[in-house]
């Protein structure tokens, strides 16, 4: 699987989490990658372990949100661009392997692709601003 791909995945994995309870997402993750067709063992423990991670950071990063999006908090926010926003977020700040500028436009491509309209224009406008610290 390639990077775009793996990131991706984690974001639906990240989004399957906003509907779930903590104690539900075990079996949800096993459901998902049940589902995935040619699998490698190495690109699941992958997306687990960013997936984990990320869950780790997950106050941090919404902290870091609610203050860079003026007027827009995060409980306010679509859950498909929080989404997007908590996967770059975290690329960004906390994941050597991948540059701020490749964070910031996969995250606006995902936004084209499972946003609406508007939501590549706000995903861009608050990672420059996240960027930009």
């Amino acid at each position: 699987m390639g990077r775009r791909e793996l990131r991706e995945n984690i974001f639906k994995l990240l989004f399957l989490s906003a509907f779930n309870q903590e104690d539900e997402m075990p079996r949800q993750l096993e459901l998902y990658f049940d589902n995935l067709e040619d699998l490698q063992d190495k690109d699941q423990i992958y997306m687990e372990d960013k997936f984990r991670l990320i869950m780790e950071k997950l106050q941090e990063i919404d902290g870091l949100l609610n203050e860079k999006s003026s007027g827009w908090k995060t409980t306010r926010m679509s859950k498909v661009d929080l989404t997007i926003l908590r996967l770059a977020v975290y690329e960004i700040r906390y994941d050597e392997d991948v540059p701020t500028g490749v964070a910031i436009n996969e995250a606006v491509e995902l936004a084209k692709r499972f946003g609406q309209d508007e939501s590549a224009s706000f995903v861009n406008g608050i990672l420059g601003a996240v960027a930009q610290e």
